[in-house]
């Protein structure tokens, strides 16, 4: 494979390099003619060139790094249906003007994967701009994404994003398959998003201060967080039933949402 560049660090860039893989990725939807497909972290095309052969309606292949953005633009010069967009991902999210039945693949950048899949669960506007994700994360960071509750791995991670998605594991991927060589595995996940949501929030920020609030100490008993949370309109909480003495990983998704949804209530 042809580098053009030293991988950077800084852009938490690791290429995937195996083609069964990619295959499977591929495979994991239908692409169709009215599909606009977004590429987050396009790389040297790999997975691109799969993507095209699908023949989408539109393909927006996302690359920060401007080398690689010109590298793709050369590559695939002769592809009609492919914009390469060398800008950084978490403003397009805000930004969604590219279209409708859009299927976003991404082997995101390991250091900021979270941070992009918090920004896709907290937009303003729901039902989303995407139709279905289809992402690839540090096996550690997947596991938290899809832990249950009362596991080590259950924290403010996976209450967010269980919150509006539902979330499908496909398989692991060996570090193997990337260049350069990460440290640890990869894990596939995609997301749908929920049509119907019983727990609608109108500002999905009271949710993300609940959770770091509430999650701040986790091995203690949220009595005192909970306390801090809510102040003078303690008093005010009806229909919680919240045992004070448990810890934060002890509680259901579930009842995070309705914690959530009473401090709205409360502090709009």
């Amino acid at each position: 494979m042809h580098i053009l560049n030293k991988a950077k660090r800084s852009l938490g860039q690791n290429f995937l390099i195996d083609k069964n893989i990619i295959n499977k990725i591929i495979n994991v939807v239908d692409i169709n003619e009215n599909n606009t497909v977004i590429e987050i972290g396009a790389g040297y095309g790999n997975l691109t060139k799969y993507i095209i052969e699908r023949k989408p309606k539109k393909i927006f292949a996302i690359e920060k790094d401007k080398k690689l953005s010109l590298f793709l633009k050369k590559k695939f010069k002769l592809s009609k249906n492919l914009k390469v967009i060398n800008e950084d991902i978490l403003n397009i999210i805000q930004k969604n003007n590219l279209g409708k039945n859009i299927i976003v693949f991404g082997n995101l950048p390991y250091n900021i994967s979270t941070k992009i899949l918090a920004s896709l669960v907290m937009l303003n506007k729901w039902p989303p701009w995407y139709d279905i994700l289809i992402l690839m994360f540090q096996k550690e960071v997947a596991d938290r994404i899809i832990a249950k509750t009362r596991t080590k791995e259950f924290g403010r991670l996976a209450v967010l994003s269980n919150w509006r998605l539902d979330i499908k594991k496909h398989f692991d991927i060996s570090k193997n398959c990337f260049f350069p060589k990460p440290k640890i595995n990869s894990t596939l996940l995609s997301f749908k998003p929920k049509k119907i949501n019983t727990f609608n929030l109108k500002n999905p920020k009271n949710l993300e201060k609940v959770t770091r609030i509430l999650f701040s100490n986790r091995r203690k008993m949220i009595n005192k967080n909970f306390k801090k949370l809510f102040k003078e309109k303690l008093s005010r909480i009806k229909n919680l039933n919240l045992d004070l003495n448990k810890r934060p990983e002890e509680l259901t998704n579930e009842t995070y949402y309705k914690i959530a949804f009473e401090y709205e209530k409360l502090f709009g």
